[in-house]
């Protein structure tokens, strides 16, 4: 077992303690002994205190570093939590409270770059959040990015002649290695401002700010998926547009008062789904675009289309991205439709555990096997990788890893294309859409 420094100069002064201490004890009983034996002895002892007491003194710096980096550790890790939500004053106020029981400051207080956002300890009824920055070298040490060590009232300016803060640690909080703000120590006496303290404040400013980085990192690649799947999700609003347009304009020199009829039915439709802001819609309503399409493809196709809803009413309040079904129930009527002959569609829903499968079925012409591979690269053959891949990357964008499409065909048989998604949320209250199952 390897023996710290302090523990081994321990072991070695004690083995010479205790063969000084056989030396003395011989030393009295022994008759006829020489004095000046006697007195080098117990000057040996002596000695051996004396030098117990340096290496102590030595090795306290080894404890003292040791006790402050797990005090940092500590705190960088409780205030984790609050710091991933940014600087504002609810955090702020959150993390000096946390900082002041683990630390020996008076008071702890954190600013931004103009104010007060979180003051906590000793003279907290005066130091009041929100106040402007009243500490001249506070906003030095802002201005030239440096730790700044206050030993008087005077430095601190704090305009309550009572306050008993008498001095300070100022030590800027850095993102992307600009000052954003400033973490305080206050102390009761300029006495209790050593190199320990000033280490230890500037290193938690260190952890602090990459807690800082770390958030504003995490917001903004939030931020960034949120406007990719606003923008995948946008593709595909025009797209279900564009077809449903085709399809209305086809009966126009036809069946002109069916084509009025769609028209209609296609802006109310399109009116209800403009107006929705809602990022998750549920099964449900996701179910009435599906019966929307499949009836403007009746109006082009007649009775050859056939839906069969066989989706569980229980898994009808899942939350999912809105076109997620309507885009696979078009392909197969643009790509599965028989030259001749009924297309039979299938939706159904499982749910176990912690995974939800939605799956549309087809019995139509199918996808060739050295295809099946291919179908998610967008563009590939005649358009199935838009939609397919589009619904994947909004699957994985809103429920991560473990969720996605997958699709399975027998060509001359027909298609199956399946949605998982994992943990998927739950309306908590939902009044299904009655809209019959069948069409």
């Amino acid at each position: 077992m390897k023996l710290s420094r302090s523990a081994a100069i321990d072991l070695i002064l004690a083995g010479i303690t205790i063969a000084l201490g056989t030396g003395a004890l011989l030393a009295a009983v022994v008759p006829d002994e020489p004095a000046w034996s006697i007195l080098a002895t117990l000057l040996g002892l002596a000695g051996v205190a004396a030098g117990m007491a340096v290496a102590r003194w030595l090795a306290r710096g080894d404890h003292v570093q040791a006790v402050q980096s797990q005090r940092v550790l500590a705190i960088a890790d409780e205030s984790l939590t609050h710091l991933r939500q940014g600087l504002t004053e609810h955090t702020a106020q959150a993390v000096c409270a946390i900082v002041l029981a683990r630390t020996e400051a008076a008071a702890v207080a954190i600013t931004d770059t103009t104010h007060i956002l979180g003051f906590a300890g000793v003279g907290a009824d005066h130091h009041e959040v929100g106040q402007p920055i009243l500490t001249t070298a506070t906003r030095q040490s802002l201005e030239h990015d440096e730790l700044r060590v206050l030993h008087t009232r005077e430095e601190i300016n704090c305009p309550n002649r009572r306050c008993p803060l008498a001095a300070a640690i100022v030590v800027p909080l850095r993102m992307r290695g600009v000052p954003v703000g400033a973490l305080k120590f206050y102390y009761r006496r300029p006495g209790a401002l050593n190199e320990t303290q000033s280490a230890m404040a500037e290193g938690l400013a260190r952890l602090l700010s990459t807690q800082l980085e770390l958030s504003e990192l995490e917001h903004q690649t939030e931020l960034a998926c949120r406007m990719e799947l606003k923008a995948l999700q946008a593709q595909m609003n025009p797209h279900f547009l564009f077809n449903t347009i085709n399809t209305i304009a086809s009966l126009i020199r036809t069946d002109a008062p069916r084509a009025r009829e769609l028209l209609r039915e296609f802006a109310a439709f399109y009116r209800h789904t403009l107006e929705r802001g809602d990022d998750l819609i549920t099964l449900d309503q996701e179910l009435l675009y599906v019966r929307a399409y499949v009836r403007f493809a009746e109006a082009r196709f007649g009775d050859r289309v056939q839906l069969c809803d066989e989706i569980d009413h229980h898994h009808r309040g899942l939350l999912v991205p809105a076109f997620i079904l309507q885009p696979l129930v078009e392909n197969a009527i643009q790509h599965g439709m028989r030259p001749a002959g009924a297309l039979h569609i299938q939706l159904t829903s499982e749910v176990d555990g912690d995974l939800a499968m939605l799956s549309v079925t087809d019995d139509g012409i199918g996808i060739p096997d050295q295809d099946v591979p291919r179908v998610l690269e967008p563009g590939f053959g005649k358009g199935h990788g838009i939609a397919l891949r589009n619904v994947h990357d909004r699957l994985r964008g809103n429920f991560g890893p473990g969720s996605g499409v997958s699709v399975s065909s027998r060509q001359g048989t027909g298609t199956t294309v399946s949605l998982v998604i994992a943990r998927p949320p739950h309306a908590a209250a939902h009044d299904p859409v009655s809209d019959g199952g069948r069409s």
